[in-house]
């Protein structure tokens, strides 16, 4: 398997991580799901051997997103502990055009669906620490707004699950890009839900959730 790169390209619109409305979650099969489920019900050595061919394949990803999946740009999410289900929902995606990004359609399409399961196993069983050792003063506010109006989709611990990325330990920057493009229902961030949510949240506290949750474990 051979894939050619712009990483400036990809860089630019990984960033966005735009979802369309239609799009959260895809609509039908899921390329390698079958392959994960595998996986995950495999022998501790299968399951080893697993996450070594899956750190493999990512290296591709760790050009942007790090090579401990804690992205190497304050702009783009760290996808260590991130749900399995969820990274391969997002490749499907990609792969089906419902996720607009040169690079990431290509490698949907590129990586067998073993290859596809195994970049999910490996960054889901990654170690996430917080991206901000010491909570920030609007920390403990962020907290009770959180569980306002977000806790509903990406859990109490803001660890999400397979149809809601985690946001606990995310770093701040691209935490705050997030929710502001979310907020002005811009193209890169199209999904009304969130767009509800965020205006609920109201733009002067979201510094106090990204407080929040880039500290959180």
């Amino acid at each position: 398997m051979t894939i050619k790169t712009n990483w400036a390209a990809a860089l630019l619109a990984v960033s966005c991580w735009a979802v369309p409305a239609a799009a959260a979650t895809p609509a039908g099969p899921v390329d390698g799901r079958d392959n994960l489920a595998r996986m995950q019900k495999s022998t501790p050595a299968e399951q080893k051997a697993a996450f070594e061919a899956g750190r493999k394949v990512a290296q591709f990803c760790a050009n942007c997103h790090g090579e401990q999946a804690g992205a190497r740009y304050a702009e783009l999410p760290n996808l260590a502990g991130q749900h399995p289900v969820y990274l391969l929902n997002q490749i499907e995606l990609f792969r089906v055009g419902r996720r607009i990004e040169p690079f990431m359609q290509g490698l949907g399409k590129a990586l067998s669906p073993e290859e596809k399961a195994g970049v999910a196993f490996y960054y889901a069983n990654l170690p996430a620490d917080p991206s901000i050792a010491t909570p920030g003063p609007r920390s403990a506010e962020g907290g009770q707004l959180f569980a306002r109006h977000c806790a509903r989709c990406h859990g109490a611990a803001g660890h999400g699950g397979e149809n809601f990325p985690r946001l606990a330990g995310q770093q701040p920057e691209y935490l705050r890009q997030t929710l502001k493009r979310y907020l002005k229902n811009g193209p890169e961030r199209i999904y009304p839900p969130m767009t509800a949510a965020v205006t609920g949240l109201g733009e002067q506290n979201i510094e106090a959730v990204v407080a929040y949750l880039s500290s959180l474990k």
